[in-house]
């Protein structure tokens, strides 16, 4: 038996520049110069509590990072639940990632996002936007158009960080690829059962693939709809895609 079998690994919060982090350390590091972002959902639910994704972790001996942003949906935005002056995108890039490179010496192309609903469509959205930083990026029931979220409530905090739904529709994750810059490597997928987000991930497959650009995506496995259920199925999928596609990055720039 293994030793990622034996231990699981430990999990910790600390601070970075102030805003709790949720840190995984694996039981042995087997991937010099690669890292893990999480980036959560809406809900704030921790993948500390999700056995199923620290099993692989484990195994393929990589540390995670997992910062806590509140109800940002991982805009540019200011989103007053986190902070009054701080961007959730800012806090990423200014802080998270200088920490990474200064604690644990990982540095872009070696990062790997991957996040659940809120935290997919995050985690497409910076690749989208900083694909030559995230290259590799994971998204699980990625809640891409969230501003549908906005015609359901107006006590909902994205009416704070938006004026409407479509100034809020066009900083989605659709709307952030360019044509002749996008990252290398995207994997998403979502339950058909997902009646609430399936439509947006497949309307992002056909915008990807009418521009001709490389994805990979599984929009037909179900098991549970929206939640854990679902995401920890499919965490092998997720993870090995992400550890496979960052190996690939490091060879490149090798």
């Amino acid at each position: 038996m293994s030793s990622s079998a034996n231990n699981p690994g430990t999990w910790s919060t600390i601070e970075i520049a102030g805003k709790p982090c949720d840190v995984y350390e694996p039981p042995e590091r087997k991937l010099p110069g690669l890292a893990l972002v999480y980036l959560h959902g809406v809900h704030l639910q921790r993948l500390v509590d999700q056995p199923p994704f620290s099993a692989e972790f484990a195994r393929h001996g990589l540390p995670v990072l997992c910062p806590h942003t509140a109800r940002s949906w991982w805009t540019n935005r200011i989103c007053a639940e986190f902070d009054p002056t701080l961007t959730a995108e800012r806090h990423l890039l200014d802080n998270v990632v200088p920490w990474l490179a200064r604690e644990w010496q990982v540095k872009p192309p070696g990062i790997g996002l991957f996040g659940t609903s809120m935290g997919g469509q995050g985690a497409l959205r910076f690749a989208f936007k900083y694909p030559n930083m995230f290259p590799v990026a994971v998204g699980i029931s990625p809640a891409i158009d969230y501003w549908l979220r906005m015609k359901d409530s107006y006590d909902d905090p994205l009416w704070q960080m938006y004026d409407e739904p479509e100034a809020a529709r066009q900083d989605s994750a659709t709307l952030h690829v360019h044509p002749l810059n996008w990252p290398r490597n995207v994997w998403y997928c979502c339950d058909p059962t997902d009646l609430r987000w399936h439509e947006s991930a497949d309307r992002l497959r056909m915008k990807m693939a009418a521009l001709g650009i490389p994805q990979q995506y599984d929009l037909e496995t179900t098991g549970g709809g929206h939640g854990f259920a679902y995401y920890n199925r499919m965490a092998p999928t997720a993870i090995n895609f992400l550890v496979e596609r960052l190996q690939a990055e490091q060879r490149r720039v090798a």
